[in-house]
């Protein structure tokens, strides 16, 4: 060859430089592999990039989403409708991708007799004369899809291009499978934060109701695009609460409820769940299963416009009875539920049942507490020649009734007893407790109502049978004839008088223990109660607050007397009450009061 001439590239030359740039293409698609983050990212890289690389005309990328379901990830090229018909197709279709998914190994195929002769049976085969490579992802535990080159005419390849791809393939799996476990693990680490939230609200209110319409609500769109809770009320179940990210459709999915209830006869859906207690898994929602489902025409129409694709229903079981179930679906985000998903909806299910369940148990408990306290409170006063006579009940509005309890009765020779006690704690006990009380202070009145007879027998009484609640007592009599008030206190808030000329006299405090706290004889004191006077008797509910010093509730309730001069007693007491803070009282507050007529003996 002669210094200075250029020899012409061979056809060798050129066919190895083309195969070096596929190769050196390839190996940044393999880059690419590495670094991507998401499914859409490597499906991207597969169907261009890879197709790109080596020149194939068509490329698809295709993943084993179940035991026998094959998705279609990805699609370049192709002929109209490929993307529709292949969407998702059985494992049992016979096809390049499911033979290469079945045995692990490339395939390739080379001119259109061998790709027609192989797989006669399948739909859209035939596209001409042309070459077919067919990879298959690997895994250490398995195959878990295929990526499906197809290249015009008749094309051979390289052993060391061959070698690249299935090393590209390889790289496709396992970039599919690092992205598959990083979103397990976010997934479940919403779930746990989701059940966390869930059952943090679940735990902060008794209204199951309104709590397990926000449990709804937070489960979507995280877990589902639709999430309906439905409870069995009068052997029927009833919609409790349904979230959508649209509130039309939340709107729409109450009056189908309503339209279509679910049938109780039905050996799938929400009453085949409360009948057996087992949850019910539909990976995929099939228009065979719309169709069977579906009571008329227009109600399969519904179902299939709401494009529901996915649902799991779990039973809502607590003590061995069911309540309800809850159902969640996925329509628009197209992904089916799997194992995982079913146990944590079980999980979540339990936790809501065990809340369902001691709210009814509240509601029963508070329900019989209630009736005891209507017992235990005076339906009406008696009326008192010569003076007037009123009491004020106000709840603090806890979810338990409270053991504050109060009488006022007329006895022979003009006498007045009056009395307003409080049982320490809330609920049925207290509840029972303040019954027994008001009716042993009532007997122990019509025997010798002299305060300290009657406070030394309720000691008595309760040292001798027993009783493991603190009860505080305090106790008046009005004597007319001498113009005077007895009063005996058992640790309790003691009463304030408010004279004729308005002015206020604190009474004796108390200068006993609680009932039952035994430290000697009880003592009665003497203050002189003359016309225009009143005398009231309350619960520290009335003058308590955790801000501030007893001594400055004393004050305000001082303040607050004034109201009591006008004509109207009972509109003058609840006023005061009021004026106290009733909207702030932690706890439940019982007064009395009684005025003597002025001017008038009693």
């Amino acid at each position: 060859m002669a210094v200075g001439s250029r020899e012409e590239p061979t056809a060798d030359d050129r066919a190895d430089a083309s195969l070096d740039g596929r190769l050196t293409g390839l190996a940044r698609v393999t880059a690419e592999l590495i670094r991507a983050s998401t499914a859409e990212a490597v499906t991207r890289i597969v169907v261009e990039h890879i197709a790109e690389a080596v020149g194939a005309t068509i490329a698809s990328l295709n993943l084993l989403v179940g035991p026998d379901v094959v998705r279609l990830l990805g699609l370049r090229g192709g002929d109209e409708g490929d993307a529709e018909a292949y969407a998702t197709y059985p494992m049992s279709m016979a096809n390049p991708a499911t033979q290469v998914i079945r045995s692990g190994r490339r395939l390739m195929l080379v001119g259109r007799d061998a790709i027609v002769d192989a797989f006669p049976d399948t739909p859209r085969i035939d596209r001409g004369d042309r070459s077919l490579l067919v990879l298959p992802l690997g895994t250490a535990t398995g195959t878990i899809g295929a990526v499906s080159l197809s290249f015009p005419g008749r094309r051979d390849f390289q052993p060391a291009e061959l070698d690249f791809l299935d090393i590209l393939a390889d790289s496709c799996a396992q970039a599919l499978l690092r992205i598959r476990a990083e979103a397990d693990a976010a997934a479940r680490q919403a779930q746990l934060s989701f059940l966390a939230e869930a059952s943090a609200e679940l735990a902060s209110s008794l209204d199951y109701e309104a709590t397990l319409t926000r449990v709804a609500e937070l489960a979507v769109p995280t877990f589902a695009d639709w999430c309906a809770i439905d409870l069995v009320k009068d052997d029927r179940l009833r919609r409790l609460a349904v979230a959508h990210v649209d509130p039309a459709k939340v709107e729409y999915a109450h009056e189908l409820a309503e339209r279509y209830p679910t049938d109780p006869a039905a050996t799938n859906g929400p009453w085949q769940v409360m009948r057996t207690g087992a949850s019910e898994l539909i990976p995929e929602i099939t228009d065979e299963l719309l169709v069977a489902a579906a009571r008329d025409e227009e109600h399969l129409r519904i179902a299939r416009e709401l494009g529901l694709y996915s649902a799991i229903t779990v039973p809502l079981v607590a003590r061995s009875r069911t309540l309800g179930v809850i159902t969640w679906v996925r329509a628009e985000s197209k992904q089916a539920y799997v194992q995982d998903d079913l146990e944590f909806a079980e999980e979540l299910a339990r936790r809501a049942a065990v809340s369902i369940d001691n709210s009814e148990l509240h509601s029963e408990t508070l329900a019989v507490a209630v009736r005891l306290q209507h017992a235990v409170l005076p339906a009406g006063l008696p009326a008192v020649a010569g003076c007037d006579v009123a009491a004020c009940y106000t709840a603090s509005g806890r979810t338990e009734v409270g053991g504050d309890f109060y009488d006022v009765i007329a006895l022979s020779g003009g006498r007045v007893a009056l009395f307003v006690g409080d049982v320490m704690g809330r609920g049925v006990q207290a509840a029972a407790s303040m019954a027994q009380m008001r009716a042993s202070v009532r007997a122990y009145i019509a025997n010798d109502p002299l305060p300290d007879v009657v406070l030394a027998k309720l000691d008595h009484m309760l040292a001798e049978y027993g009783n493991e609640q603190l009860v505080t007592l305090a106790y008046v009599l009005v004597d007319p004839a001498r113009d005077e008030l007895l009063i005996a206190n058992a640790g309790h808030p003691a009463p304030i008088l408010l004279r004729a000329d308005s002015s206020v006299e604190q009474l004796p405090s108390a200068d006993g223990p609680p009932l039952a706290v035994l430290e000697g004889g009880r003592r009665r004191h003497v203050v002189r109660f003359c016309s225009g006077d009143t005398v009231v008797l309350f619960t520290d509910g009335l003058i308590e607050r955790r801000t501030e010093d007893i001594d400055e509730g004393r004050e305000r309730l001082t303040a607050a007397l004034a109201s009591l001069t006008g004509d109207d007693l009972g509109s003058g007491l609840r006023l005061a009450v009021a004026t106290m803070g009733a909207d702030a009282h932690e706890d439940d507050v019982a007064a009395v009061a009684l005025r003597r007529h002025p001017g008038r003996p009693l």
